[in-house]
């Protein structure tokens, strides 16, 4: 992970040179969950000044030629994914202070995605995680940057998200067009996001912020054990571990009927939830 950071930097300090003056990592890094090979890297970089089009030209080619190893070793082993890349959102050093949800990003990018003027990682989640447990790689420790992650909407954000992008995302599921990735069939994409609406439902809750793998453990603990079935093998799949043996679902093995049995899952989850 280290040296993935490091040759990122370099790259940007080549870019955009003195104007990446902040740089933390985030989600399963610094939730203890990162595993090497199979998880992404995710970042908030803060930005020195103003962003002008030269600069988002380059914040965009900084994703592509920092990120090239992770892609290079994805197709060196044939994997769809490209595990180890850095995914992140740019912030304005003068926006810092600002409640998160008024901040407006100079950029982000996530995937093969690059998008100007807006992130989703400036949320009450990622501000959450950075403030508390962020792993600073440049500039002050986190407490030092007077960030406002917005603690009294933390729930309620969560809930939007499950009533809104995962309530749309579990209907396409059991639709007959379940959602797809470039190169990744239905059924595992559909594996890949089960874990996700747990872990949201858990911040509901409890108001803290678990990883993806937390969250399994959470959803055998408070979902109908007719659903175990489906968490652990979704567990199994992001550990890259075989599919459990005995106490399996027969219909997990029809890859087909994956995504409806996600989509079914997720809707129990959002109405365990409560209202949005």
């Amino acid at each position: 992970m280290e040296r993935a950071v490091s040759r990122y930097l370099s790259v940007a300090d080549r870019l955009v040179p003195g104007r990446i003056r902040g740089f933390y990592v985030v989600g399963s890094v610094a939730l203890g969950a990162w595993r090497s090979g199979r998880s992404d890297i995710d970042f908030v970089a803060v930005v020195d000044g103003d962003a002008g089009e030269r600069d988002l030209r380059r914040l965009s080619l900084l994703h592509k030629a920092g990120n090239v190893p992770a892609a290079g070793q994805a197709l060196i082993r044939a994997r769809p994914a490209v595990p180890g890349t850095l995914n992140g959102v740019f912030v304005a050093s003068g926006d810092l202070r600002e409640p998160v949800t008024r901040i407006r990003p100079v950029a982000s990018h996530s995937g093969w995605r690059f998008k100007r003027g807006r992130g989703f990682e400036a949320n009450p989640v990622v501000w959450k995680v950075l403030l508390e447990k962020g792993v600073t790689v440049r500039g002050p420790a986190p407490h030092e940057l007077g960030l406002d992650p917005e603690p009294g909407r933390l729930r309620e954000w969560n809930l939007r998200q499950l009533h809104g992008h995962f309530s749309t995302w579990a209907g396409r599921a059991m639709s007959g067009r379940p959602p797809r990735k470039p190169l990744q069939p239905a059924h595992r994409v559909a594996l890949a996001t089960v874990l996700s609406p747990p872990r949201l439902h858990h911040t509901v809750v409890t108001g803290e912020v678990i990883s993806k793998e937390a969250a399994a453990e959470y959803a055998l603990d408070t979902f109908e054990a007719r659903w175990h079935p489906l968490i652990r093998l979704a567990l199994a799949r992001r550990l890259g571990l075989p599919a459990p043996a005995g106490g399996g679902d027969a219909s997990l093995s029809d890859r087909r009927r994956l995504p409806h049995l996600a989509g079914e899952f997720m809707r129990e989850v959002i109405t365990s939830a409560g209202p949005g």
